[in-house]
């Protein structure tokens, strides 16, 4: 593939919109070399997907657990970027191996090393807003909670909606491959859920709630997952077996070709005018069979006028008026 041209962040932040956490983690974590969605209905299920995988990660049982708790939710987040951090990398590596058959690395090289950059910047972010949530729970300095909490809430936000864009980008993984980003989230999410149907853990829900909660997340990514592939392979024939190099161009969406346009006005009505012009146009003198001129109040001459030339008119009538 090649090298992506141009700033990481398409040079769209200005000192104004690094007050806003939003806008500069959708220009951090979905950077400009990420390419867009094929179709708006690959898109709804991506976004979709991200719902089941925020689930997943987060845990939906410890809201039932007894309330909503910060704590608990900061260390899901950790060890989801942990497992993040481990399992990318290793999923990424097998599909090399699948694809070494019709393809080489080295073709892949610039859009892989740029997927890792971005899964580190995210694993670095989570970890700095939980060293400092755990530093402004220990201190005791109101200079440092007021400047710190207010760190917090930004950088709280701009993790949120970064993992928000990450989860449907799979850090720019779709860059190397189209089927990238839902093969991980499945594989992610399945992980998540792992130790928890190994040990029996079910957070003090009862047996339903707990089945419910740990296998619902990852069955509905899995689901949904399978339909984005199956939907990139009738589509534009993007199959996950197949060397991003040997696969089809994705086909775009050309203009209708003025040439080609119907014609317009209404139909069945010939069309009007002389198409060919006169044929015989008038001397450069004006009409020769126009009348000369004369004052426009001046009477014409009588039709049978004697000439002249003192000829007489033949055409005149006779004396008795025959």
């Amino acid at each position: 593939m090649a090298r992506t041209r141009g700033s990481w962040t398409g040079r769209g932040l200005t000192a104004r919109s690094l007050l806003n956490p939003k806008q500069v983690a959708t220009a951090v974590f979905h950077p400009t070399w990420i390419p867009p969605s094929l179709d708006p209905s690959i898109e709804r299920l991506k976004r979709i997907r991200v719902i089941g995988g925020a689930v997943a990660s987060i845990g939906v049982y410890t809201l039932f657990e007894g309330g909503f708790d910060a704590t608990q939710l900061m260390e899901n987040a950790l060890i989801a970027s942990v497992v993040l951090l481990f399992i990318t990398p290793l999923v990424v590596t097998a599909m090399l191996f699948v694809w070494r058959r019709t393809g080489t690395v080295r073709q892949l090289r610039v859009p892989l090393l740029n997927a890792l950059k971005l899964l580190l910047l995210f694993v670095g972010c989570v970890a700095t807003l939980v060293v400092l949530v755990t530093t402004i729970n220990a201190t005791g300095n109101a200079l440092v909670i007021i400047v710190g909490g207010l760190t917090m809430l930004w950088m709280l936000g701009f993790v949120v909606w970064g993992a928000v864009r990450v989860s449907g980008n799979f850090f720019g993984t779709a860059a190397v491959h189209r089927c990238l980003p839902a093969l991980l989230a499945t594989v992610t999410s399945w992980l998540m859920a792992l130790p928890d149907l190994v040990t029996g853990d079910l957070h003090g829900l009862s047996l339903t709630l707990g089945i419910v909660f740990i296998l619902g997340a990852p069955v509905t990514v899995t689901v949904i997952a399978l339909a984005e592939m199956g939907r990139l392979k009738r589509r534009y024939g993007v199959r996950l077996k197949a060397h991003p190099a040997t696969l089809p161009p994705v086909p775009g969406h050309r203009p209708p070709t003025p040439g080609h346009l119907p014609p317009t006005g209404l139909p069945h009505v010939p069309p009007q005018g002389n198409p060919f012009g006169s044929p015989y146009p008038p001397a450069a003198g004006g009409n020769p069979y126009a009348p000369g001129p004369h004052h426009p109040h001046t009477p014409p001459p009588p039709p049978y006028a004697p000439h002249p030339s003192g000829h007489p008119n033949p055409y005149a009538p006779g004396r008795g008026g025959s």
